[in-house]
C-alpha cells in the first residue's frame, strides 16, 4: 500500500468515526430517505435552506464505513454552499466514482477536498453505490426543499 493509499484510508476511517453533521433536525425544509438495496446501507438527509444556500445539512443513517464517511465528507463540503455549487461538487464526485480508480486532475481533486480520498472506492463497482448514497439523498432533499420554498412564495 502506498503512502497516498494509506492517507486516503485514514481519511475515510476518520470520517466514519467522527461523523460531520450526524443528527436529526426538528423542522427541515427538505428531507430524503435513501437505501442501497445491494448492501442495506441507509440514510436520511435533512436540509435547511436560506434562499438557494444550504444553510444546514444533517443526516442519520447506518451502513458501511464507506457510506458513512462519504456522507460525513459530503456534509462538510456542501453545507454553506449554493445549490449550484453543491450540484457541481456532486458532479465532480460522480466523475471520480466513474474514473475506475484513475482519479481526476489536480484542480478537480482540490475542489473535492477530503472526498478525493474515495478514488480507490471507484475501483470496486459494488462500493460506488455506498459512496454515492448520501450524495443522492442530499440532491433529493435540496430539490424537495426548493420546491417547497417555491410553493410558499
Amino acid at each position: 500500500m502506498s503512502n497516498l493509499d494509506s492517507m486516503y484510508q485514514e481519511i475515510i476511517l476518520d470520517h466514519a468515526k467522527t461523523r460531520h453533521g450526524q443528527g436529526i433536525m426538528a423542522d427541515p425544509d427538505g428531507e430524503s430517505f435513501q437505501v442501497n438495496p445491494t448492501c442495506g446501507d441507509q440514510v436520511t438527509v435533512q436540509v435547511k435552506m436560506v434562499g438557494d444556500v444550504i444553510s444546514e445539512l444533517v443526516w442519520d443513517g447506518k451502513g458501511c464505513s464507506i457510506s458513512q464517511a462519504s456522507i460525513s465528507v459530503m456534509t462538510y463540503l456542501v453545507e454553506g454552499k449554493t445549490l449550484t455549487e453543491a450540484e457541481d461538487l456532486l458532479g465532480l464526485f460522480q466523475e471520480l466514482m466513474n474514473s475506475r480508480g484513475k482519479g481526476l486532475d489536480d484542480e478537480k481533486l482540490d475542489r473535492l477536498e477530503d472526498a478525493s480520498a474515495f478514488v480507490g472506492v471507484a475501483q470496486f463497482p459494488a462500493r460506488i453505490k455506498c459512496a454515492l448514497l448520501g450524495w443522492m439523498a442530499m440532491r433529493d432533499a435540496t430539490i424537495k426543499a426548493s420546491s417547497t420554498k417555491g410553493e410558499g412564495q
